[in-house]
This record gives structure tokens, C-alpha cells and sequence, in this order.
């Protein structure tokens, strides 16, 4: 498969980088590792005319801040640089071990967290190439009228497969995006749409430029993936837990010091439907309680009964239900 013939610019500069698209309109679109947006070139699933690399724009590149405070990373970071970079290992050590998950090295030496933050939906019929699909009639997200996970439906049920994007949502952080009308600041629970074709809370003329995280007082998150091989797959299902401790609660009757109360928590999944499925039965089951092996499983049943995956990833898609039972007390236990 060969790449079809597009305009290649470089600009050296964020004003630069948004000029160039607003000048150029909807059929130019930024790259950045391009792990994922020249294999879909191939493919002909998106055929831009103009690609704009922002891999070297310096602000895109760095990471500031800490966890006391907050940490802001760039969204060209590619995902090794991510990984090893010593703030993040300290401090959202969840991130770096969710971002070691992705595929395989030589490809995290490319892909960037902003590339895997607005990774194109997935499908078995999707992603096949130009030829193999046109056998077979195009499908709803690409060139046909119909969704052939679904026949009978209106709607694209391509599936959210990148492994931050639950971790994203779960903590609360925030993506930065500029263009030529100015800059706009997004929560990442706010962002993602569930529709296979629309799946983003975003202009074709925006620059992700970075992530914002929160500060880690009183929290902790963990991520849990299933895949069929260690390595390489998109996950057929993410699990992202989130858990906020209150203060320690002394009971002046007991002998015994109180005990740490959930005040906030949150379970979400990835890999199982076009956006994360934020699960908040599962919270309820945590919320106000202490950490216990008891709570750990209502949460559990919780997100097994709201998880309906659909039948276009690997394996069977009831199996896949049952799983979201177990990974969540994988993920949970993780932060016990």
C-alpha cells in the first residue's frame, strides 16, 4: 500500500502551525508521530492534502510542572519520551505504565501522547484495506451507507481504542487547543463523542498543544488492558480506575484510629464502544466507603453489568463483557 501524493509542510512555530491549516481548510490535518494517520493514509481511509507536521514545535515538546501543583505535558511528547521522563514516573506513574502498554517500542519511539489521545476509531470492517472494503460494499464511517456491525442502525459503532484516553478521563485532566480564533481549554470527559464517525469535540482546524493534569493531593489511578498478545494490539478493553481518599476521620468513642473514606472515585472503560463508558453505579459503590475487598466487588458487577461491547475487535464479544468484571478488580487492587 502506497501513500497518496499530499503537500508536506513544517512550520516552526504554534501561529505558524494553526495559519497554515485555517489557510489551507478541511482537507489539511496535522501529524505528528504519524503511527496512525499515514497507515489510515494508505488505506484511504483519510486523504489529506496538505499534512502539517508539528513533531518539532518546542512548546508541543516539553513537559513542566509536578504533581503537588499539577503537570502540563505536550502533546508531541512521543510516548517513550512520556514513559521515562522522571516527573511523570514520579508522580503519575499510572501514565507512564498505561503508555508502556501501547503497541511496541519502535512505535512508541514514534507515536506521541497527542496521537494517541485523538486516535481514529476502530473496526474489523474498518480497517481493512482500500480493495477489501470495496469488495464487500464501504461501510458508514467510510464511503458506504451502512454500519455492517450493525446493519440496522443509523449510527457508526467504530470503537475508541487509545489506552490514555480512560486515564484521561478518569483523573479529570484538561487538553489545550489553538487555532487562528484563539485557544480553548477541553476536559477530556467532555471531549469524546459516542459516535464511530464524530468522536471528537473538535475543529479540523484546532492544535492539540497539551495536557493538563491535576494535581495528585489525595488521589491515586491505575489502568488495566486486555489484548490478545502482550504486545502491539489495541486493547478490546481498558479499565481505568480513579480513587480520592478524604481526611482520616477520627471516632472519639473507638480506641482505634478512624479509618480512610473514599470521597470521589471513578471507573472507566476503553475499547468497547465509540467513546469511554464512564461507569458511575461503580463509583457509588465506593463513594462514602472504606477501601474493601467488599467494595471492590459491587464496583466490579457494577461496570460488568454496564459494559456492552459490540462484535468488531478480537475476540468474543461476551467474553469481553465478563472481563470487564475481573479487570476492574485488577485495576482496583492495584490501588488498595
Amino acid at each position: 500500500m502506497r501513500l497518496p501524493k499530499f503537500v508536506y509542510r513544517t512550520p516552526q512555530t504554534i501561529a505558524e502551525a494553526v495559519q497554515i491549516v485555517a489557510d489551507a481548510g478541511p482537507e489539511a490535518q496535522f501529524v505528528a508521530g504519524g503511527t496512525d494517520l499515514y497507515p489510515n493514509m494508505k488505506r484511504r481511509q483519510q486523504m489529506p492534502k496538505t499534512v502539517i507536521s508539528v513533531m518539532r514545535l518546542q512548546e508541543l515538546n516539553q513537559v513542566s510542572g509536578a504533581g503537588p501543583s499539577g503537570a502540563v505535558i505536550g502533546a508531541s511528547m512521543t510516548l517513550t519520551d512520556v514513559i521515562e521522563h522522571p516527573i511523570i514516573k514520579r508522580d503519575y506513574s499510572f501514565i507512564a505504565s498505561a503508555a508502556r502498554t501501547i503497541s511496541t517500542p519502535i512505535l512508541r519511539n514514534m507515536g506521541t501522547i497527542g496521537g494517541n489521545l485523538l486516535l481514529d476509531t476502530r473496526c474489523n470492517y474498518y480497517d481493512q484495506n482500500y480493495e477489501w472494503r470495496k469488495a464487500i460494499n464501504f461501510c458508514l464511517k467510510k464511503d458506504g451507507d451502512v454500519c455492517w456491525v450493525a446493519p440496522g442502525s443509523s449510527k457508526c459503532w467504530a470503537v475508541q481504542s487509545s489506552d490514555l484516553v480512560p486515564v484521561m478521563v478518569a483523573i479529570g485532566a484538561k487538553f489545550r487547543f489553538v487555532s487562528t480564533a484563539g485557544e480553548r481549554m477541553v476536559e477530556a470527559r467532555q471531549f469524546y463523542k459516542d459516535d464511530g464517525i464524530d468522536y471528537m469535540n473538535k475543529r479540523s482546524d484546532e492544535l492539540l498543544v497539551d495536557i493538563h493534569l491535576p494535581p495528585t493531593n489525595g488521589w491515586r489511578a491505575s489502568y488495566q488492558k486486555l489484548r490478545r498478545r502482550g504486545a502491539f494490539d489495541f486493547p478490546v478493553l481498558g479499565v481505568a480506575a480513579y480513587i480520592k481518599y478524604g481526611e482520616r476521620v477520627h471516632d472519639p468513642v473507638a480506641t482505634a484510629p478512624g479509618t480512610d473514606t473514599i470521597v470521589d472515585a471513578k471507573i472507566v472503560l476503553g475499547g468497547i464502544a465509540p467513546s469511554p463508558v464512564q461507569v458511575n453505579e461503580s463509583a457509588q459503590a465506593l463513594i462514602g466507603k472504606p477501601f474493601s475487598e467488599e467494595q471492590i466487588q459491587a464496583a466490579a458487577e457494577a461496570a460488568y453489568i454496564k459494559a456492552r461491547p459490540l462484535d468488531n475487535t478480537d475476540f468474543v464479544y461476551q467474553w469481553r463483557k465478563q472481563m470487564a468484571r475481573q479487570y476492574t478488580i485488577r485495576a482496583l487492587r492495584e490501588l488498595m
